[in-house]
């Protein structure tokens, strides 16, 4: 299983690794199959509607951390209309290409960041157009817990 010099360095210097403490949202994602735990926080700014700050936590596999550490990468910056369209897709071009039995750890990014914008509309009482109630097949974890 060959990995891109891409994902080779978001996995050894993964950016942006950590907690927001009062994020904006939060979204924790998995997959009980390979066992990979995303959570994404966001500070998102209330007016302009853009992500000043993205972080993450994963417990996974090389692909999962180098997945998390892109996708926050590509929300940083954008509004939230423009983080809902980063895609798996998108992850898995920016990292130079994942293994056909790695690609689960890019929807896993993708997920982590709409389940994040999707807590942040639960708490503003806010519609985000596109978005979509995440589907988890993990339980919530308590913040201890991962």
């Amino acid at each position: 299983m060959a990995y891109s010099e891409k994902v080779k360095d978001h996995y050894t210097n993964p950016r942006n690794v950590g907690e927001i403490e009062n994020a904006s949202g939060v979204g924790t994602v998995g997959n009980a199959k390979c066992g990979d735990i995303m959570r994404m926080y966001l500070d998102i700014d209330d007016k302009t509607h853009i992500i000043k700050d993205c972080k993450f936590k994963t417990f996974g596999c090389g692909a999962a951390v180098a997945t998390s550490s892109m996708a926050t990468e590509m929300v940083k910056g954008k509004t939230i209309e423009e983080a809902l369209k980063v895609t798996n897709k998108a992850v898995m071009e920016a990292l130079d290409g994942l293994p056909p039995i790695k690609v689960h750890c890019s929807l896993l990014a993708e997920e982590a960041i709409h389940a994040a914008l999707w807590d942040y509309a639960e708490k503003h009482n806010i519609k985000i157009e596109g978005l979509k109630k995440p589907v988890n097949d993990i339980e919530e974890l308590e913040e201890d817990e991962f």
